[in-house]
């Protein structure tokens, strides 16, 4: 009965403390998205039209660029309209639905960073058998099963916790519907709850991190027994851009959800949310594409190509 009734109750987000500039944020905001974006684009566009980056390691990376676009476009859209509109609400099925691809698309990142990390452990540490084991079948099956990871943990964590009964204050203190400032509004013992938010976060955060770290592991043993400098040197810029990429989610991510009622204060919450909502996607590509030779010269050549079309044109 009370699910029913809060069904019709308008969760109110809090904006007071940061809108007292709205059009400098709503700008701030909008610019990161559309470098998100932008970077996107560009990455998609450049590694699938590049004959030298038709490789494994660039196919994930095109499916972590879509995943950043639509983790991002979960919670940006609203907050710029939260920015600028008087009445600050999102209706509870709203909340639900916010929610639920929040936690799918940020557990398939986990994975999908987890799967990159184990290209990066075959290309390093079996290079003659690469093309061998990372075929193009082996890549397929680990890109949808990444994807297909957040549907669990997302349904489970989102219906669990929204058939709570909210009879309370409806006022979420965050910047959009996440669980642990949704559950602070919840008005019974959620200690069950707790407990299984803390075993999904060991299982599709810290287990895919325990991967990575396996992985990265063998990966330095190998670097480091290589004879040559410009050789370690080589292997170690190959997956260095992974390792600042997973640094930045992995260490964001765990301050919030390893400890879901942490008495963290919420301006903090709310910096480090915004750090790997908005901030952490837009970087992504930048990483990626400065400290990746490869990438680089894939750009000059689309560009230097672009440009040949047109001067044949006129």
């Amino acid at each position: 009965m009370l699910v029913n009734m809060i069904m019709h109750v308008n969760l109110f987000l809090s904006f007071a403390k940061y809108t007292r500039n709205d059009n400098n944020v709503v700008a701030a905001i909008n610019d990161d998205a559309n470098s998100i974006e932008v970077g996107f684009a560009i990455g998609v566009k450049v590694t699938s039209v590049d004959p030298a980056l038709q490789t494994p390691m660039y196919f994930f990376l095109r499916n972590l660029s879509l995943l950043e676009v639509c983790f991002t476009l979960v919670m940006v859209p609203k907050m710029l309209v939260d920015l600028v509109s008087p009445r600050k609400i999102i209706s509870f099925v709203g909340c639900g639905t916010q929610m639920y691809f929040f936690f799918f698309f940020g557990s398939s990142e986990c994975f999908l960073l987890s799967m990159m990390a184990y290209d990066r452990f075959v290309a390093i540490c079996n290079p003659l058998r690469y093309s061998v084991v990372m075929n193009r079948s082996l890549c397929l099956w680990m890109a949808v099963g990444s994807w297909m990871s957040g549907v669990p943990v997302s349904m489970l964590q989102t219906a669990w916790l929204m058939a709570h009964p909210f009879c309370g204050p409806n006022t979420i203190d965050h910047f959009f519907c996440d669980g642990p400032p949704v559950l602070k509004l919840v008005t019974q013992d959620t200690t069950m709850y707790e407990m299984q938010a803390l075993g999904s976060t060991l299982l599709f955060i810290m287990f895919p991190f325990s991967l990575i770290l396996v992985s990265y592991t063998h990966i330095i043993k190998t670097i480091l027994m290589m004879p040559s400098a410009t050789g370690r040197q080589k292997a170690f810029s190959t997956c260095s851009s992974h390792l600042i990429v997973v640094s930045l989610f992995y260490g964001t991510a765990s301050l919030t959800y390893l400890r879901p009622k942490s008495n963290q204060s919420s301006e903090s919450k709310k910096i480090v949310s915004l750090s790997y909502t908005v901030i952490t996607p837009m970087l992504n590509p930048i990483i990626y594409s400065l400290r990746n030779n490869e990438m680089k010269g894939a750009v000059k050549r689309t560009i230097t190509r672009k440009v040949l079309q047109k001067l044949d044109v006129f």
